[in-house]
């Protein structure tokens, strides 16, 4: 098949630099996972207010996307946008807002990530309401669940379905899980319905904490995940931002080898960093792929890529070059 547009573009116009490595990064995607290999997709950031979905959506039909660690923001933020797209606000000139216009967006129940306000009411409370009761349902059955697992019972359900505002075909969380996408969400209690879980559980709405699983549990499903997974081939590892998103997975390979002992699982086999993160002293964001080789995640031969650049604008040239468009 020809190289469509997008994929002809970015071959002639990016060629040095950042540019270059978004090419090559592309490249070897696309090789790892035609290769049959499977590919680990991190986000952090706000990826899902961003409306990744747009691309990300069919990566993960298209099976160039086998497993998903995000953030509890990315996991929450989907969804939101799906129920309540249309009672966004975008701020153009969030650069030059006041003191006074922020406390004017909180008085209106408007959270602001950058240039995109979600609305309280109809995003965050709507899903609240609807997860509650998965929530209670899974507490009063003797039930646990973990995060995604919830959000995925929740699609499933239909219960948002005649609320959708977008394309569904646009939400990453409705094709992983259309998929069973392994998910994992490590820190999920620092997200809005981590913090609203914490606050029913506090009320007593949900007597078990334990009902929605997290953290060191989290880590033993990825363990299991990347041990059944990676003897059909080297796992990718392909992370947007910085943070939980990606620390948290990278280190399954040195547990496995060093704490579990055993050193037949193979390395990352793929390593892709977007980030804005500059190259820097003590930051793990800004860390050289080499430094990953002492701590045992990466290999000499591993083919590993940063690109110091916007994930906003990186990550869908990426997934449409992978995707042949």
């Amino acid at each position: 098949m020809n190289a469509r547009p997008i994929s002809e573009f970015i071959r002639r116009h990016y060629r040095h630099f950042n540019a270059a490595s978004l090419v090559d990064a592309a490249e070897a995607y696309k090789v790892h996972v035609e290769a049959g290999r499977p590919m680990l997709m991190c986000l952090a950031g706000a990826m899902s207010t961003a409306e990744l979905g747009l691309s990300l959506a069919e990566m993960i039909r298209a099976g160039k996307v086998h497993a998903i660690c995000c953030t509890g923001a990315n996991l929450e933020e989907d969804i939101f946008n799906l129920v309540a797209h249309s009672h966004y606000e975008r701020l153009p000139n969030y650069r030059t807002l006041t003191k006074a216009d922020e406390l004017a967006l909180y008085e209106r129940h408007l959270n602001r990530v950058t240039d995109t306000c979600i609305p309280e009411h109809e995003a965050m409370r709507r899903i609240e309401d609807a997860v509650l009761a998965e929530w209670q349902a899974a507490d009063q059955a003797g039930a646990r669940y973990f995060p995604h697992e919830f959000m995925y019972r929740l699609i499933r359900s239909g219960v948002l379905k005649d609320s959708y505002e977008i394309d569904p075909k646009d939400s990453w969380l409705i094709a992983a899980a259309e998929k069973d996408l392994p998910i994992f969400t490590p820190g999920w209690e620092d997200s809005t319905l981590g913090n609203m879980y914490a606050a029913h559980v506090m009320a007593g709405d949900v007597k078990n904490v334990h009902t929605v699983r997290t953290g060191i549990e989290y880590m033993i499903e990825l363990a299991r995940w990347y041990m059944a997974t990676a003897p059909a081939g080297a796992i990718g590892f392909f992370q947007i931002g910085g943070g939980i998103a990606g620390d948290f997975p990278i280190c399954v390979v040195p547990m496995l080898h060093q704490d579990l002992r055993r050193p037949d699982v193979p390395l990352w086999g793929y390593f892709c960093q977007i980030s804005d993160s500059t190259t820097s002293y003590g930051s793990y964001s800004g860390a050289v792929p080499g430094e990953k080789i002492t701590w045992g995640k990466l290999g000499v031969e591993t083919p590993s890529f940063i690109i110091e650049s916007d994930a906003t604008i990186v990550a869908p040239l990426i997934f449409a070059h992978v995707l042949g468009w």
